[in-house]
Order: structure tokens, then sequence, then C-alpha cells
């Protein structure tokens, strides 16, 4: 094992784990073969202090040369980040991951609360659950959510839950207040939110039941997983709301009515399906 200190998007220095990136190419679906190149030729330029954005960059460099499907994969992480910048199209993929998990759901949703009225991001619900959720989308990973955006979110939450109460047929409905982001939670915003009952989603929180796991566990990867298409594709394709590898793989021809080449398209198809069909542990 290689003892140095890795430093984090945050700043904070780190012991190296060699085991986290085994971790994360095996769940990109990358072989045994190529793990083991990748993880000898990174120990290769590891130095004291060294970036863990170098160590990605580098891992993925040589992920895509020998797998461009694991490739996709494994960019999850920063392909959500370009979900943004102002993070509309972040909110319905959230509500497009609650969907495949059964519930019913509307984006941008303008609701009265019990003292003023309220524009609420993702309005989810099944059977007797009623949720208002917040996104709140970060462009760089060492952003987090601060106590401040639950207590925020918790006080807005209890404004329109006291109307909702008062509406037919949510006498017996559990509502409840979420807050979702693409990175994660100080350790505060956690205290509090378990403290007042209010539902959090991050990056890899719940622990196995983060948005990383729940897009393993549905496949809906986001179309910026994919490494054939170009920043300009993506953001066409983001634009008219082709969000997920799945709809891709539903009807390729998506692709040529948003000016895709058809040169491409079934290469593009093809890496979709790729990613939509791997078995996430």
């Amino acid at each position: 094992m290689v003892n140095i200190n890795v430093r984090k998007a945050s700043g904070e220095l780190e012991p190296y784990d060699e085991s986290k990136l085994r971790r994360s190419l095996q769940n990109a679906g990358a072989s045994t073969l190529l793990i083991d190149h990748i993880i000898q030729s990174v120990r290769e330029i590891l130095v004291e202090g060294i970036s863990t954005l170098k160590i990605y960059k580098e891992a993925f460099r040589l992920l895509h040369t020998g797998s461009s499907k694991s490739a996709g994969r494994y960019r999850l992480k920063e392909a959500i980040f370009e979900l943004g910048p102002a993070g509309y199209h972040f909110e319905k993929f959230v509500a497009g991951l609650l969907k495949s998990l059964g519930y019913q759901t509307e984006v941008g949703v303008v609701v009265p609360g019990d003292c003023v009225t309220h524009e609420i991001d993702v309005i989810a619900h099944k059977d007797d659950e009623y949720y208002m959720i917040e996104c709140k989308f970060h462009n760089r990973s060492e952003n987090r959510c601060s106590v401040k955006v639950p207590l925020y979110i918790q006080a807005r939450f209890q404004d329109v839950k006291k109307n909702w109460s008062k509406l037919p047929g949510h006498q017996n409905k559990n509502h409840k207040g979420w807050v979702v982001t693409n990175t994660r939670f100080t350790k505060d915003a956690l205290s509090y939110a378990e403290c007042v009952g209010l539902n959090l989603l991050s990056w890899d929180y719940p622990e196995k039941n983060g948005i990383k796991d729940l897009i393993g566990r549905v496949k809906l990867h986001p179309v910026t997983c994919l490494t054939s298409l170009n920043k300009d594709e993506k953001e066409v394709l983001l634009k008219n709301d082709v969000l997920f590898c799945k709809q891709i793989c539903q009807n390729k021809n998506i692709l040529g009515e948003n000016g895709i080449d058809p040169r491409r398209i079934n290469r593009i198809s093809k890496e979709a399906i790729d990613i939509c069909n791997h078995q996430s542990d």
C-alpha cells in the first residue's frame, strides 16, 4: 500500500485509500485486468498532497481508453454536475428518479401556505405519502449544504403543511419535507434534519440509499454520462427534456430528432444501452 495523503476538493488532506478507487472502478463495470492496470498507473503518479481530482482524471482517461461504457458510469458524479449551471435540469432529474420509484411528481409548482405562497421544486406523492422537495444544486463538489438550508426549508414546509392538512383527503396523509442536493450536507445539517424529521438525500446519504445508489438501482443515468456526446449535444438534449440514457434506449430516433449526426446514432445508442444494462453491486 502507498502511504501518502491526498487533497480533497474541500482542501482537506486524507490518507490515500486505494480500495476506494478499486471499488469505484468495479462499480463502473471495469474488468479486473483493466482495474489492475489503472491502479498501477495511478500509483506511478502519486505524490504527497496530490489532488483527488488529478487521480480521478488519470483513472478516467485510462478507463475511457479501455472501456468507454465503464467510463460513462464512472463519471456519474461529474455527469450530474453537468445538469447545471442553474439546477433546473437537476430538479427534473430528481422528479424522474422519484417517478421511477413509483411516485407521481410535479416540478416547479406554486402552492399556497398558511401564511404566504411558495414555489416548490418538486412535489411527489404515493399512497399516503405526500412530499414537498427542495433541490439544492451545486456546481462544485466542495460546496455543501449547511444547516441554514434545512432550517429554511423546514420553516417553508411547516407553512405549506398547515394548508395541505386542511385540504380534502389530506387529513390522513403523511406530509414530509425533503432537501435533495447533488453534493453533501454538513454534520449540523444532518443532525438538525434528523431532529425535526426532515428527509435528506445527497450524493451518498442515506448510506446505501444516496443518489448514486438510487441511480444504479433504477438504471436512470443522466445523458450527461455519455462519453460519445459532446457538450453542445448534451445541452440540446437537456433543453428538450431528454435527461436519461433510458430514453435513448427506448427510442434511439430521439437523437436524430435533436440534431445528432445520423452516422453517430448507433454508437451513442449502444453506449446508452450498455450503461442502462449494467448490473450494479
